[in-house]
Order: structure tokens, then C-alpha cells, then sequence
């Protein structure tokens, strides 16, 4: 099966420069910049390998659309973005130059300031490495931590509350593994209710990394804590995503999840700048 062709406004700029320059090909990212392509530049537009074709409106129209991406089908783009009926939300795509970030009603579920999703998947992996046994990832989002976590882990059992997000994940190049590895198990559902279906003490590791507060509450509550607690090996990790730990908001949301997370059971409570986040020893 060809894989759709996912453009962004960075993967127009070498296809506009080439047409500028008189060339009637260029070499461009079909995947948001994980391979190259080359693409035939015609008087009526871009000629992609697949057959397909944009009009230079198209192409144009893409280039000043910087925070969203856009899946090239019948030879028309469309913004990938998707409204969940269910949460009555509004997710989308946003291109930042590697891995694209998924935005929840306009808010960013990855750091983009100075990092990039990727990298920032990278810290909060590293602070519970290593990573091996059975691994929970609370929410699934685009799959990144999941995706990292099955590169050593046996199994990867990651939980997303909304099939909506899945299919944004599903037209992201850099989501593609989360739908073909075969050692990550995913379950739709609410990480709260899921839960309960693991027995005692089967993860050596749990990677929670949560919408903010004001979305998820309940992935907050010292009940959720203790159930992370009960099914976390003894030995285990937990690394629990707070948000900038420097920041005013950010002081006082980590000293209530060390509060709870010590009361659930969790024997130390180490907080982990560089990854926004805390790392929870049982």
C-alpha cells in the first residue's frame, strides 16, 4: 500500500524555489522530512509519483498555512484536521520542522519552544531508561512515546481515550510505526477505567504523560495514583509529565502530584527538569 503524500508548508519551500529557478523537477519530502522525493514541476503544477497533482495554488496555499499540515488525496490537499463529536474538539496536525505535534483545540500536546517533539519524547524516555519488561503509556496521542518505548521494551500497552486522535495519527509519517510494531498493544479507552483491567504489579515501567489539568483532571486524583502504583512492579518507574517545573503554575501543580504520588505509595518522588516532568521510584 503507497503511503499518502503529507505536505507541510517547509516541504513547498525546495518546489516553489525550483519553479522560481526554471527547473522541471525538484527534490522534495512527501513524509515531512523522514525521505526525498522527486516531483515533476508542470505549467499546470506539482506531478508527485504516485500520478497525483496540485495546481501552484495548491502548492501556494500550503506554504502560507504554517500550522497545519495537509494529505495530498485526489489530487486535492486537505488540512489534516479532525473534530471529535465526542469531546467536541478540534484536533489537527502542526508541522515544526521535524515531528509534527498534535494541537487540541489550538493547544500544542508537545514542546515546541526551543525542542521538538521528538527530542522531547527522547527526554522523558531517558529518565526512566532502561526501558524493558512491559511498558503502560497512559495516553497514546501520536504515538511517540510508545514508538520509543518498543525499541527495547517486550511489550508496549498504551492507552488513547479518543479514536480521533488515532486517526490524525494515522496520516502522520512519524505515527507510523504505533499502527504496525508488533510489540505495542493499543486499547481505546479512558486511562482511569482501563486500569483496572491489569493485574497487580505487571509494568516494570509507566510513562504518564497527560493533557494538561483542565482536560484530564481525573489522571491527577491520588485514586489514579494508587492505581499506577498497584500495577507497577516493585522496582519499578513512573514518569509523570507536569509541565515546566520553573514556572509559576508548574511549582505548584508538581507539589501536589509529589504530595499524592507519596501518598499512593510511591517511595520517592524525583523531579526531572530537563523533561518537565517527575520520576516516581516504587
Amino acid at each position: 500500500m503507497t503511503e499518502p503524500i503529507i505536505l507541510a508548508a517547509t516541504q513547498t519551500t525546495s518546489i516553489l524555489q525550483a519553479r522560481r529557478q526554471g527547473y522541471d523537477l525538484a527534490i522534495a519530502s512527501l513524509d515531512l522530512g523522514l525521505t526525498t522525493s522527486e516531483v515533476l514541476l508542470r505549467t499546470e503544477g506539482v506531478v508527485f509519483p504516485d500520478g497525483q497533482w496540485l495546481p501552484w495554488e495548491g502548492i501556494e496555499g500550503i506554504a502560507q498555512s504554517e500550522s497545519v499540515c495537509f494529505v495530498v488525496e485526489d489530487s486535492a490537499a486537505a488540512k489534516i484536521q479532525r473534530f471529535s463529536e465526542l469531546f467536541n474538539r478540534v484536533y489537527s496536525l502542526m508541522p515544526t520542522g521535524k515531528a509534527p505535534t498534535l494541537l487540541v483545540s489550538g493547544i500544542p500536546m508537545h514542546r515546541i519552544k526551543g525542542i521538538d517533539p521528538h527530542h522531547d519524547t527522547l527526554r522523558k524516555i531517558r529518565t526512566i531508561a532502561p526501558l524493558t519488561g512491559r511498558v503502560l503509556d497512559t495516553c497514546t496521542g501520536l504515538g511517540y512515546t510508545a514508538i520509543e518505548a518498543a525499541r527495547t521494551a517486550d511489550e508496549v500497552v498504551t492507552i488513547e481515550l479518543d479514536p480521533v486522535v488515532l486517526e490524525v495519527a494515522r496520516l502522520n509519517p512519524w505515527s507510523r510505526k504505533l499502527f504496525d510494531h508488533p510489540r505495542i498493544h493499543q486499547v481505546i479507552g479512558d486511562s482511569s477505567d482501563e486500569i483496572d483491567s491489569f493485574e497487580d504489579e505487571t509494568f516494570s515501567r509507566v510513562i504518564h504523560d497527560p493533557p494538561m489539568f483542565s482536560l484530564a483532571g481525573e489522571l491527577y486524583s491520588g485514586q489514579f495514583y494508587s492505581d499506577l502504583y498497584r500495577v507497577l512492579e516493585r522496582g519499578g518507574r513512573l514518569f509523570h509529565y507536569v509541565g515546566d517545573l520553573e514556572s509559576r503554575s508548574g511549582r505548584n501543580v508538581v507539589k501536589g502530584v509529589a504530595r499524592r504520588l507519596q501518598e499512593a505509595g510511591f517511595s520517592r518522588v524525583v523531579r526531572r527538569p530537563r523533561a518537565f516532568g517527575v520520576v516516581a521510584y516504587k
